[in-house]
């Protein structure tokens, strides 16, 4: 402990700590949450003192607690809007529940990845970013957000197709194949290219951006290609029918959310085939 300065009426005085261990060690953290939660001055004749910590380290432990803190009502919030969201959209219950737990599973990947490489070590030396050390604070907050728009848009590209086919007469399980053949180029595509551009971030020198990187990477490819591409229309195909039940009192209560413009293209078609029988019939006469 090394005395950093003392105010002129000598009721303030600072002190400088340095811990053993490094500021993110989880030993700094034990002594910051010691200092503030315990009382070190007890029994001395400094017992009457009041004791704060401050200081680069003690901000990160309190902004992480926090973050940590709140986290968990943020994914609920996520998760439930997606389960809203894609109940109007799609007109169904299965399908929504297997999308947004196939979210969840692609976070969880995505963090996994990160804490795996950037903070145990493991295949470090592939990275150049130095010794392990914590990942960022606010990145499972970037990640969900960013992971629940390109989720939700890979599922648009097949779900929608899937929809309309059976909507149109398919077989629930033809359906489902009809769907997943019209919309994976585009699943695939789109997901190559984020990956790419995470890739940039994630073999880059900044300690700061690289886990975030690496993890959308790895939360990007398991939510294409294994959720979206794999386990949705597996899962779909085995539960036939049943992917696209809805309750009937449900279904008026919900708004028509036509994502696929449909509503526009049923005038122009009866245009189309109401203009030549028009033209014939004046003809005629």
């Amino acid at each position: 402990m090394v005395p950093a300065a003392l105010n002129d009426e000598n009721t303030v005085a600072a002190f400088q700590v340095i811990p053993v261990d490094g500021p993110t060690a989880e030993s700094t953290e034990a002594l910051v949450h010691e200092f503030r939660d315990g009382d070190p001055l007890e029994g001395t004749r400094l017992d009457e003192v009041e004791l704060s910590v401050a200081g680069w380290p003690a901000a990160n432990i309190d902004i992480s607690d926090i973050i940590a803190d709140a986290l968990p009502l943020y994914l609920v919030l996520v998760i439930v809007l997606s389960l809203v969201l894609m109940v109007m959209v799609f007109r169904s219950l299965l399908l929504p529940l297997i999308a947004t737990l196939g979210f969840v599973g692609s976070f969880a990947g995505a963090m996994g990845a990160a804490v795996a490489v950037f903070q145990w070590g493991w295949f470090g030396e592939l990275f150049p970013f130095g010794d392990p050390a914590p990942v960022l604070t606010f990145m499972p907050v970037i990640a969900v957000g960013v992971l629940f728009g390109l989720a939700m848009d890979y599922q648009l590209f097949t779900a929608s197709r899937m929809r309309e086919a059976y909507v149109q007469g398919s077989d629930p399980r033809l359906a489902v194949r009809q769907g997943l053949r019209a919309g994976r180029s585009v699943v695939v595509a789109a997901a190559l290219v984020m990956a790419s551009i995470f890739a940039g971030f994630a073999f880059g020198p900044d300690p700061m951006s690289a886990p975030l990187g690496l993890g959308l990477i790895v939360g990007v490819l398991i939510d294409a290609f294994v959720v979206r591409l794999l386990l949705v229309p597996a899962l779909l195909h085995l539960c036939g029918p049943a992917a696209w039940y809805i309750p009937k009192w449900l279904d008026p209560i919900l708004p028509d959310v036509d994502v696929e413009g449909v509503a526009l293209e049923r005038p122009q078609a009866a245009k189309a085939s109401d203009g030549p029988a028009e033209r014939v019939g004046a003809g005629r006469d």
